[in-house]
């Protein structure tokens, strides 16, 4: 499972871009979600998860800057709810919370029953020439190593601190359960390319990975990052990405991180992908494999990078991606 990872790794993604109010019945502590489109979707926009570093190129050091996410959930009296938060792509250069397929996708959960998060995170948008604070110092020289221009060390660091932020919002998702009545016990990620890569590593890394190899006096807006909280992911969605931020992490750190108790996985991805290849998704089952955790592999055939509008037995991405999780986290549906 182990990998050499070329200057390649940090260059990969570079091109990388209802009705009714309703009470319901709880069975047990199982969340109940619904088959159809139920519910109305109420929709917190921009909420301030945390802070980060970024600097602008320009300045003597790094600043402050908020980072957002948007709460999708469903109009019903449940107070016990499924999460799905999800990840945008972007090759780590960009990206938003906001793109359509994953506005449509937060009403699709959430006029079922969930509770669906969509989170912004650092890019390299957000990346100048001074990076303390914002990647550790050995993940930084391991970057400048491998790395054969500036555009591909900012990826590399922007994986990193790509991966911090997304930590960070699935804290305050626990820290905020009692608000929108969420069964921490159902917790999944999923993300598209780079949101998906970041998806994984958030379900397989360690609690502390990506959180404690920055000190607070480098990083003091890590603080604001509901510290106490932890958290145990049920299932990763992997929309066409890879285990490529986790081969980085191995190659700076010497850890490797898949083990018998990760989540289960759902992979789609496309046969054709020029930019992430095919192989890397076959990889992946391959690693759960040998660990006899469940993962399913559906092929995207003939589809490139991205294919958002993808079936497979007259079922979309959506839907596919709901029976995966009603089926393996055994959810009450009506």
């Amino acid at each position: 499972m182990n990998r050499v990872v070329y200057v390649t790794v940090f260059a990969i993604f570079i091109f990388i871009a209802c009705n009714t109010e309703e009470s319901i019945t709880i069975n047990n502590t199982i969340p109940v979600v619904k088959q159809t489109s139920s519910y109305t979707v109420l929709v917190d926009e921009n909420i301030v998860f945390a802070k980060g570093l970024s600097h602008d190129g320009i300045s003597p050091s790094t600043q402050e800057m908020p980072i957002l996410l948007d709460v999708y959930h469903p109009n019903n009296n449940s107070t016990n709810r499924p999460v799905f938060m999800f990840i945008h792509g972007g090759g780590f250069q960009g990206g938003t919370k906001t793109k359509p397929e994953i506005i449509a996708m937060g009403n699709y959960f959430a006029s079922r029953g969930w509770v669906f998060v969509s989170i912004d995170y650092r890019t390299v948008e957000d990346l100048g020439t001074i990076f303390t604070g914002i990647a550790p110092q050995k993940w930084i020289d391991i970057t400048l190593q491998n790395s054969s221009s500036p555009g591909d060390t900012k990826t590399s660091i922007a994986m990193y601190a790509a991966q911090r932020d997304a930590k960070a919002a699935l804290r305050w998702i626990i820290a905020n359960a009692n608000t929108y009545n969420i069964n921490s016990d159902y917790i999944t990620v999923g993300g598209a390319s780079a949101g998906a890569i970041t998806a994984i590593a958030l379900g397989i890394s360690n609690q502390e990975d990506f959180r404690d190899e920055i000190p607070l006096y480098e990083d003091p807006t890590l603080s604001t990052t509901n510290l106490s909280e932890t958290f145990v992911v049920k299932s990763i969605i992997d929309y066409w990405g890879s285990n490529v931020k986790l081969d980085v992490f191995n190659l700076v750190y010497g850890t490797e991180r898949y083990d018998s108790n990760d989540p289960e996985l759902f992979i789609a991805h496309g046969t054709l992908d020029p930019t992430v290849l095919y192989s890397e998704a076959t990889e992946l089952n391959n690693i759960y494999n040998t660990l006899d955790i469940y993962s399913e592999l559906v092929p995207l055939v003939d589809k490139g990078h991205g294919p958002w509008s993808a079936t497979v037995n007259g079922k979309s991405l959506f839907e596919m991606s709901f029976d995966f999780l009603v089926e393996r986290q055994n959810l009450n549906i009506q």
